[in-house]
């Protein structure tokens, strides 16, 4: 009996043994596959994290690198409209040359004052040139033929015209401050300076020579033409007009 009680607890503890090697090895394993999934998991959701940060700010950054351009446009065409608004203060400013380019109509100053000088009661002469220091001017006047004081106020448009004709050259540019209006007695006058200077003053050469003073009188749409009998040359294209001013010019 005594032998047969001994042996019993030397089994059982054995299988008690084997039982917890099991035990642990199962639990170990489950530890290393857990353990490989989650890291499996970790890494994945770093990954997807990452990249989807990395898409996010680039996403982010597009949108701002659009928006800069976005603004960098309307800037860009403000200041054109900057630079265009300070061309036409320039252009119509009170001192200094003002550029009137276009047609000799479009170059003429508007005026709509109601005793204003029509073309009809004009007598345009072209007075002889006067030269010096580089400079040539030509006095042009506009005489009052009709029966009643009228005014003329501003530049008119002037351009040069062949014999045949043709065009040459552009209108002239403005000169000078506008003035103020000029009233013509029948009979009286008004004049303009026609400028320009020497050749070899400056870079362009010389125009061709013109035979003939295309005007239009400020504010008026009729072409009235005066002779230049000695010819009339503009050199540099340095073509200039004066405001109207009392008197003949000459």
């Amino acid at each position: 009996m005594s032998h047969r009680t001994l042996l019993r607890p030397v089994r059982t503890t054995a299988a008690l043994a084997l039982a917890a090697v099991a035990a642990f090895g199962l639990t170990a394993c489950d530890n290393s596959d857990g353990g490989a999934d989650a890291a499996g998991k970790s890494s994945s959701s770093q990954a997807s994290d990452s990249s989807g940060g990395q898409a996010s700010a680039a996403d982010g950054q597009g949108a701002d690198d659009a928006k800069s351009g976005a603004s960098a446009t309307t800037g860009g065409s403000t200041g054109g409209s900057g630079t265009t608004g300070g061309s036409s203060g320039g252009s119509t400013g009170g001192s200094g040359a003002a550029k009137a380019r276009g047609t000799a109509a479009a170059a003429a100053s508007q005026d709509n004052a109601s005793d204003r000088c029509e073309a009809d009661v004009l007598r345009l002469e072209l007075g002889q040139s006067d030269a010096g220091a580089g400079n040539i001017r030509y006095p042009l006047s506009f005489t009052n033929t009709g029966k009643k004081s009228c005014t003329l106020r501003g530049y008119p448009g002037i351009a040069l015209l062949a014999k045949d004709g043709a065009s040459i050259g552009h209108p002239a540019d403005r000169e000078g401050g506008a003035g103020s209006s000029v009233t013509l007695a029948p009979g009286g006058s008004a004049h303009t300076v026609l400028h320009t200077i020497n050749e070899g003053l400056k870079d362009g050469g010389c125009w061709k020579d013109a035979s003939l003073v295309q005007v239009y009188a400020p504010g008026s749409k009729v072409k009235m033409t005066a002779r230049a009998a000695d010819g009339l040359r503009v050199c540099g294209n340095e073509f200039l007009v004066s405001a109207l001013e009392s008197g003949s010019g000459s």
